[in-house]
């Protein structure tokens, strides 16, 4: 039982560290994680009574 654990505790560092990895080196592979730069304008209505 006491290997099983230490293994899932092992891949979940193992995760941990792709995912943060993936996060600094995907721009270099071509994908990009910023967000949208367009502006939005709806009307408000305010009901002032």
């Amino acid at each position: 039982m006491g290997r099983l654990f230490r293994f899932v505790i092992y891949l979940l560092c193992l995760a941990f560290l792709a995912i943060v990895g993936y996060a600094y080196l995907g721009p270099w592979f071509g994908t990009d994680f910023s967000a949208p730069q367009t502006e939005i304008r709806k009307p408000v209505t305010l009901n002032a009574d």
